[in-house]
Parts: C-alpha cells; structure tokens; sequence
C-alpha cells in the first residue's frame, strides 16, 4: 500500500497544480456559482469640521439547489444560520455614540439606513409558520450571540423584543424586534465581524480599520444587512445577499495650523487615508470583484461653492465637477479620480451631490493608495435634514409617575421638496412613530395628549391610525405604533403619555440599578419623504453596491434620544447588616457554649498547680539553707488561685442564648 502511494504521488502532485490556477481564477473572478464579494470606501466632509467614512462589503451567493452548501466566499457561518432558522430578511447593528441629524445630515441614505440607535439592535424576519415565530427568534439570538460575543441573547426573554405590525415594517406578523440600548461595543464584536470577509483585514480596505482610530471616533456602527430567498422557487431572487458597513465619525487633526478669517470661519481640516487611520492602502483584496473609494461632495458644499465662484467671480464655475481635475480653487485632491459622478435626481434638485472615484486596482506596496483633502479657502455649509426634527425626554418628578414627550419641530423645508399627501384639499405631512416601553414603566395610553404650533388637538385630528398592544407584567413590554397627520405648515408639535413605575422583585434588578432603566429609543419615519439619490454613471458603475443602495427608494427615519428612567431601588445593604449581626450573635453563642462544653475545670486546675509546684532542686535548696541557718524549713506556697466559678461562666453563656433568641423572634 505505502509502495502504490508512493508511485501515485507525482501523479497527485501535478494535477494540484494544475487545478489549483483555475481555482483560484475562478474564487477571483466571483466562483463559477455566482458567488462575488465586493468592498467600497465613502468619505465625506461634515460641515462640523469632521469626516464621515463608510465602509461597505457585499458578499452574494446563489441558491444552495444550484451549488449545494458549500461556498467559496460567502461565510459558511451565515449561511447556516439561514438554512437553520429559516432568516428571510435580518439587520443586526452595534453602535456606540449618537448620530447628529442637525450637522451630519438625516435626509440621505447613509443616515436612513446607517444611522442606528445606542447599544445593540436587532430585527429579523422567518419564513416559519406564525406559531414558530418566536423560537426561531430565540434560536437566532443565542447563535448571534455566540458569533459576534455579545450579549444578543438577553433579547431572548419575551419582555425584551416585540412584534410590530406596520410601525417599523410591512412584514406583520414573521417579524420580531429587540434593542439593548446599554450594551457596550468593543473589539470583541468587531474582530468576529471581520472573520466574516473573505480577506478579513489582511488584505483590501478592511487593512484601515485600526482599532484606536475607530473607537476614538465620535460615532461608530457596525451593522450586519442579510437578506436571503433560499425558500423561494429558484430563479427567484438573489440567493443570500450579506451586507456588512462600518460607519464612522472621526475629527481629522488637521497637517497645518488652523486659520481664521474676517468673517469668523476657520478653514476645514485637511486630511488624508494616514491621518485618519494611520495607514494607506497597500493593494485590494484579490478576492474582490470591485474595491472602490468615494469621495463625495454634499449638495449643501457645493451651493456654498457655486454661492462663493459667484461672490469671487472665480472662472470655470464646474471645474470641481470636471473628470480627471485634481486641484481648484477651493480644494486639492492629492490623488487623480478616475471618474466624477454628478447625481442626477438629487434631494436638493439644484445642487446635487458630486462623487469622486478612485479605483484600488492600480495600487501595490511600492505605490499605495494614500487619499487626501486639502482646503485652500473656507466654506461653511449645512447637510440635508430631516422634514420634521425629533427629540424625547421624560417630564415629572418623583418614583412614582411621570410622563413621555416626543417633540416635533420643523425644519423649514421649502415647497419643492414636500413629497406631501394632499387630501380634502389640505397638505398633510405624515409621521409614523414606533415606540417600545419595557413592562415596568406602565403606560396609559388613553391619556396621549397631542400638541400642535403648542395648542392642544383633538387624538382623533391628527392621529389617522393607531395600534397599542399593552405591557403585561413580566412577560411582554408595551408597544404603541401611530400614523400621524400634521399640516404642512406646522412649526412644532409634541406626543405625550401618561406613566407609572412599576415594582421589580429585587432579584429582578441588574447591579447597577442605581443608574437608572433605559428605554430603547423610538423609530419616527416619514413614508411621503425617499432618500433615493441616483447618478449619471455609464453600464460598468451598476456593478457599484454602495450606487446600488443609494437609487434604494427607501424611506427617511430617524431615532429618538434613549431614556433613562430612576426606578425606587430597594437598600441593598440591607441584607448585608442582617447577615452580618446575626453571624456575629450565632458566633458569639456557639463560640462560648463550645468553650464551656469542652473545658475541665478540675483537670485545668491541676495543670495549674502542677506548673506552679517547685522543682526537685529548689526543695533541695530550700532544705540546704534552712540546715545552714539552722532555721525550720517553711514549705513553699502554691498560689492555687482558686478555681473559677463555674456558675458565672454557665450563666454568661445562658445570658447570650438569651440575647440571641430575642433576636432571632424579634427581628430575625
């Protein structure tokens, strides 16, 4: 047998290495199944002085009837999740820090879909019969939660996740949601979250995601995006699409001094790849069919440059729109883009946003890819918001009631760019408001007062629909899902409800009770206003996931503040003082009633007088010197203290059972 391996192996040999070039084409080119991944980079400039980048990986794989279950590139990880649990559609994201609407923008794709709520959120769809709905949601919990090394499984209990109707999704019914608004981010989550790309962070733009540089950011999220048709007839669908962004938020420290000028605005941070993140894109992940970075220009930047090139009557007013410009007058790029991409149908119709498009491909170790930005003038400017601005907080005083308000306030938005119903001859705006309560903040909602430009209105004026599904002690939280109509030409409005707080059994109380109960935020979203942004690109562009996601026509949302809620918390040293009197009682007891049971009186007493008896030669002395001085011989004295009482001693012990008996009656 060794002599036949022996003369098979050449054989064996060479037919690796003659399959092995094919395979490896073929896992570059996208796998001969359809199997393809693709990663891309989005930098923006905020008008606050900081810079947005968005990562985003898309891994696709078809059908398993086609190609059974064994990928090339889609991690298998995933892939059994959707087998095992049947997941038609999921969204798992960990996010630390708060996304700032009014400078960062909330009427575009990334901050609709990217901006996620402090903490953990997770949604998820099955394609189970209704009544195995809520242990495929269990199930999925504890494998996220050992995938990623997170606390996802807490959302297990029922009191923890809810089934919306039409709030947040139209999936009624299969759809299951859970947020844990105080569970903290770390490296732990990511590094499992880079495990999932086929290059990890060895290879591509996943090789900038230095762990210091992200979480000194001032917001980050990472989210996780599955959608799958496996259940459906093939040829349906796209097989399993996994979408994994990283979203961050950093402050550039600028590679010159900051100047300021006349009209009190300094100039913006220039910046570069290895200033932000410390490192530079050495070469593209080989697995990837597409590694792209964007940089893009926000509509609002570029009506301040157009106001300015009127201001200065600066020439050739499009020449940061030209393809292959690298400097103007107002900036300089430090690497020439490929291609410039003018949006098309913009949320702003008369100043569309502009992308740069720089491709990794031609970049090696010997020459890496090293973006950057330098300023040459000031510019001030403001991102796209939201139609109405949300905020929450708690109104009362006290443990015992208090009362939640939602206010709406407007942002001014002209005419052209309300998207309004109009009905019965009058403009309305319309909001959908979603909100989870846990079961221990009781609310009532029959007490919903609503406020418009601060004069209350009729609930039945303004609140077109409503589903409420109450909180029932222990076993679910309370749910309320609104569609509100506001006229269009409302400057404020404010929801408020009514609640109590509720008694929790001290085992129910986490270890920092002190620090108050969150409540998870909730979702406000405007059906009538789309984010979808489109751009005038020829055929080899569709294949950008990141342009594919922005024609996307998806709805504006945003999330409210989470609330922290003081609840009456019990002493919880309390326990601790009783414990530890009645140890030292019990002790004091059963300490000297042992010392009395095991001690000999008469025995100890003649230890006594044997240790205080002279010694053979000191009587032989004594006896010596009374011969000498002729003096009688007086026997020495044994100082025999006499013995203790033992009717003393038995009557402390009596005394201190006493004492702890009272105890243990009275206050035991």
């Amino acid at each position: 047998m060794a002599l036949l391996f022996l003369l098979l192996r050449p054989i064996l040999l060479l037919s690796l290495f003659h399959f092995y070039p094919i395979s490896q084409s073929e896992a570059a080119s996208g796998s001969p199944a359809g199997e393809d991944f693709s990663e891309e980079l989005l930098l923006r400039p905020l008008p606050d002085r900081k810079l947005l980048a968005h990562f985003h990986f898309q891994s696709r794989a078809p059908h398993t009837s086609s190609d059974g279950r064994h990928h090339h590139l889609f991690p298998k990880a995933i892939s059994q999740l959707v087998q095992k649990f049947h997941v038609k559609e999921m969204e798992l994201s960990f996010t630390q820090g708060r996304w700032n609407y009014d400078q960062w923008g909330g009427f575009d794709p990334i901050s609709s879909s990217n901006a996620k709520p402090p903490g953990v959120e997770l949604w998820a769809v099955f394609d189970v019969p209704h009544e195995q709905v809520d242990d495929s949601w269990k199930n999925l919990t504890h494998a996220l939660s050992g995938l990623f090394c997170a606390s996802i499984n807490f959302l297990e209990s029922s009191t923890t996740y809810s089934a919306p109707d039409w709030g947040y999704r139209p999936d009624s019914g299969s759809l299951r949601y859970g947020s844990l608004p105080r569970e903290a981010v770390c490296t732990e989550n990511l590094t499992p979250w880079l495990k999932l790309l086929p290059c990890r962070d060895k290879a591509g733009l996943s090789t900038l995601m230095d762990r210091p540089s992200i979480y000194k950011g001032y917001y980050h999220s990472q989210r996780l995006r599955l959608t799958s048709s496996e259940f459906e007839p093939e040829g349906v669908g796209s097989g399993i699409v996994l979408e994994q962004t990283l979203t961050v938020v950093v402050q550039p420290s600028s590679q010159r001094t900051v100047r300021s000028y006349s009209h009190e605005t300094k100039l913006q941070p220039s910046w570069s790849l290895t200033s932000i993140f410390g490192r530079k894109v050495s070469s593209r992940c080989v697995l990837a069919k597409s590694s792209i970075v964007y940089l893009q220009l926000d509509g609002g930047l570029i009506a301040e440059l157009d106001s300015l090139q009127n201001e200065n009557k600066i020439y050739s007013a499009d020449n940061y729109v030209s393809e292959g410009v690298r400097s103007n007058a107002f900036f300089e790029v430090s690497v020439k883009p490929d291609r410039v991409l003018k949006e098309l149908k913009g949320v702003e119709k008369k100043n569309p946003s502009v992308l740069y498009e720089f491709s990794i491909d031609k970049y090696d170790e010997s020459g890496p890819f090293d973006l950057g930005l330098t300023w040459k003038v000031p510019v001030a400017w403001s991102c796209q918001k939201a139609p109405l601005h949300v905020s929450r907080f708690l109104m009362g005083s006290g443990n015992e009631r208090g009362a939640i308000a939602i206010s709406l306030r407007s942002t001014e938005l002209t005419d052209e760019l309300l998207h309004t119903e109009k009905s019965e001859g009058r403009c309305k705006l319309e909001v959908k408001v979603f909100q989870v309560v846990p079961w221990y903040i009781k609310v009532y909602f029959h007490t919903l007062q609503v406020f418009v430009n601060e004069e209350p209105q009729a609930v039945s004026d303004v609140v077109e629909k409503m589903r409420v599904s109450p909180s029932v002690d222990k076993l679910s939280p309370g749910v309320m899902e609104m569609l509100l109509k506001f006229p269009c030409g409302m400057k404020s409005a404010a929801i408020t409800l009514d609640f109590d707080k509720g008694f929790l059994h001290i085992d129910e109380y986490p270890p920092d009770a002190n620090q108050g109960f969150d409540i998870p935020s909730a979702i406000i979203s405007f059906p009538n206003f789309h984010t979808s942004m489109q751009f005038l690109k020829d055929d080899s562009s569709d294949k950008s996931a990141i342009l594919s996601k922005f024609e996307e026509n998806s709805a504006v949302l945003a999330y409210t503040e989470v609330l922290l809620v003081p609840l009456t918390t019990p002493d919880f040293s309390m326990p601790y003082n009783v414990i530890t009197i009645t140890c030292t009682v019990c002790a004091l007891y059963f300490g000297s009633l042992l010392n009395v049971l095991r001690r000999r009186v008469g025995e100890e007493e003649r230890l006594k007088n044997k240790e205080k008896e002279p010694g053979r030669l000191r009587q032989l002395l004594f006896r010596l010197y009374a011969k000498i001085t002729g003096r009688p011989l007086e026997p020495v004295e044994s100082t025999t203290t006499s013995s203790s009482s033992s009717s003393s001693k038995l009557g402390f012990i009596i005394l201190v059972a006493g004492i702890a008996v009272f105890w243990q009656v009275y206050y035991g």
